[in-house]
């Protein structure tokens, strides 16, 4: 081969090079207080963008064949403003704050009051929503927090040895007081009325496996206490107060004769119910605006009082936006922000006045105290509007303050049944936070048939991450991460 030919198939390749996907990454600010912009909208393409996080920070892939002339920014209180590709190779992009435009300037057919507006939504809910087949590309990512405030567990009685106020005093060191869990999914998700179906392109999760492997290792103590000192045709009796369950010792101890069943099932394809977990979260969140949900702002209207604070602009769309506070026991106040033309609650931001559920029963107390967060509806390329983004929190606090016995029975001893007992007091407070962040990408029809026809796999695994990689999710558009993920790190590791 001649050194022309050479040279041109070397200059082939770096052209290849030039033409590969183009990972743009920044940071929005206001430019007057420098400190980020969450949740705000960079559009790159007709229908196409991202969300920033909730710390500013904002990421996406351009293929080849894209090369946007300007690149748009928008969030509520800021003037729209288009950059070229390349300012936004900036680390940092300020954007100005302008007041929210209560008093813009719109002409109306009729100029209508809140009671009129909130009527004409109420009319339009049936049909501004999208309710026909959908596939929506998706990225999800919750974050869990637990805090265990009080693990007090108070040693009574055992007339086993080994089930002394020692163990149960290590059983109440080893068990963590505070956990976090973050999970991100990308996927298509399939809508068809009530059934859906879902696809993982890619997931991951970032935990300390140490807290799970400490409660493994205490459940197989706990076990090997058990068979040492538990007769085999004895049952357990668990008691706490008033209330008692028999409990046979087979359905705690792994059973002999199960197992060929078992081996049998280890053949089978693993199950780790990723998958369902995740459309479980998925229906859950996607139905909460028009679903048996707790937020029923938009389905009992009468519920709520509303004031007409002024008008906006979202998505281009001039929008009333409307103050709503709960009347007749209601559990929410917030802002919605009303399509002018049709009528559609385009935006909703809101949070609980009060706890959405309270209940103390005999020693056991649950809590609902925080729901609040946004959710955001477009049209995509369509005619009817579909849900594009929501981040909302929930948290919630458990409490247990019983009295446990653990009491060994046998019915073929002679004389006393009861052979051994374990007798515990429980105090426990648990606080659990969950935050869910979801942004859709692109929304389909899809056909039932293709709906009916599509397999999913009940096997997908998420890729487990002791660390943050942040390479993991390069090629891919998401959600960037915030502070607290991307220094993630399980210590030990």
């Amino acid at each position: 081969m001649s050194k022309f030919n050479l040279a041109l198939l070397f200059y082939f390749f770096l052209s290849l090079g030039s033409l590969s996907a183009q990972t743009v990454t920044s940071k929005l600010i206001d430019a007057k207080t420098q400190k980020g912009i969450p949740y705000a909208t960079v559009q790159y393409g007709e229908h196409q963008g991202v969300i920033t996080n909730e710390e500013g920070r904002f990421s996406f892939v351009l293929d080849a064949a894209q090369t946007p002339d300007s690149i748009f920014i928008s969030s509520m209180g800021y003037q729209k403003q288009g950059f070229t590709l390349e300012q936004l190779q900036d680390s940092i992009i300020a954007i100005i704050p302008k007041a929210i435009e209560l008093t813009g300037v719109y002409l109306f057919d009729k100029e209508l009051d809140v009671d009129e507006i909130m009527e004409r939504v109420e009319e339009g809910l049936p049909t501004n929503y999208n309710k026909a087949p959908l596939k929506q590309r998706f990225f999800l990512r919750q974050s869990s927090f637990n805090t265990l405030q009080k693990m007090d567990i108070e040693f009574k009685k055992s007339t086993i040895a080994e089930l002394d106020e020692h163990l149960m005093d290590s059983i109440a060191s080893i068990i963590p007081r505070n956990s976090t869990y973050y999970t991100e999914t990308l996927g298509d998700y399939y809508q068809n009325g009530e059934e859906n179906k879902l696809e993982i392109i890619k997931a991951a999760e970032l935990y300390d496996k140490s807290n799970e492997g400490s409660m493994e290792a205490l459940s197989d103590k706990m076990e090997a206490i058990f068979r040492a000192n538990v007769k085999p045709d004895s049952y357990l009796k668990i008691k706490s107060g008033i209330f008692g369950e028999k409990v046979p010792v087979d359905s705690i101890l792994e059973n002999e004769d199960e197992a060929s069943e078992i081996q049998e099932e280890l053949k089978k394809p693993e199950k780790n119910y990723f998958l369902g977990n995740r459309k479980y979260i998925l229906s859950e969140i996607t139905d909460q605006f028009f679903g048996k949900s707790k937020l029923d702002v938009a389905k009992k209207l009468n519920r709520y009082e509303y004031e007409l604070l002024g008008y906006s602009e979202l998505e281009n769309q001039g929008v009333y936006v409307v103050g709503f506070a709960p009347k007749r026991g209601a559990d929410f106040k917030g802002k919605l922000f009303v399509n002018i033309e049709d009528s559609a609650i385009m935006r909703m931001d809101y949070e609980n006045v009060k706890a959405l559920k309270s209940i103390k029963l005999l020693g056991f107390s649950y809590q609902e105290l925080k729901y609040f967060g946004s959710t955001v509806f477009s049209k995509f390329d369509g005619d009817k509007y579909q849900l594009k983004f929501m981040n909302f929190t929930f948290g919630r606090k458990m409490g247990v303050d019983r009295p446990l016995k653990v009491i060994e029975k046998n019915k073929h001893v002679k004389g006393r049944r009861k052979q051994n007992e374990l007798s515990l007091a429980l105090d426990v407070i648990n606080y659990n936070t969950e935050k869910y962040e979801l942004v859709v990408y692109d929304s389909d029809p899809v056909s039932k048939t293709a709906f009916e026809a599509l397999k999913e796999d009940d096997t997908v695994k998420a890729t487990y991450l002791s660390a943050y990689d942040p390479n993991f999710w390069k090629g891919h558009t998401i959600m960037e991460p915030n502070q607290a993920i991307r220094e993630f790190v399980v210590e030990g590791e």
